[in-house]
């Protein structure tokens, strides 16, 4: 894989993502119950809080810096901790607010993608991970997207599904 190979990959992605986002339509993003009480709002705000962490690490690994630290605070202890601290932090913040977080962080990590030296080690992994290599530490680039439609995409489409019901 080349650096303009994984650049397409990424961009067609977030063109799946920003389609999505479209069919649920802004009105529909602050209602709960798409996972569990969580709503659309709460999903992207829950991504962009790892997606951001990931960009610092990976802009960090290029100009050879330490990594940096998490942003949540250092005495959480396990993915559900830190989830509902990144909940908290956004839940009252406005759906214009998270969304523009959610285009900016894959924008940086666009940017980031396409300075990279033309020997920096890229890789797909089958089926679809994108992993960049930074030395011996391995980012996996597509986790942008693929926690989404892996974890979340399930709850979403049926969640749509319930309201497309609603409605008839």
């Amino acid at each position: 894989m080349n650096k303009s190979d994984l650049l397409e990959k990424l961009k067609e992605a977030n063109q799946q993502w920003e389609t999505l986002l479209t069919e649920i339509g802004v009105g529909r993003m602050e209602q709960p119950g798409v996972s569990g009480h969580w709503s659309m709002k709460d999903i992207i705000a829950h991504l962009n809080g790892w997606n951001r962490w990931q960009v610092a690490r990976l802009q960090a690994a290029f100009n050879g810096d330490p990594l940096p630290a998490s942003p949540w605070p250092a005495n959480l202890q396990g993915d559900d901790e830190i989830n509902a601290w990144i909940y908290t932090a956004n839940h009252d913040r406005p759906i214009s607010a998270v969304l523009a977080d959610a285009r900016q962080d894959f924008q940086q990590l666009i940017a980031l993608i396409a300075d990279i030296s033309e020997d920096v080690r890229l890789e797909l992994v089958e089926p679809k991970y994108l992993v960049v290599w930074v030395g011996e530490e391995r980012f996996h680039v597509s986790e942008f997207f693929d926690h989404f439609y892996d974890d979340h995409e399930p709850d979403v489409r049926a969640w749509l599904a319930r309201l497309e019901n609603a409605e008839t």
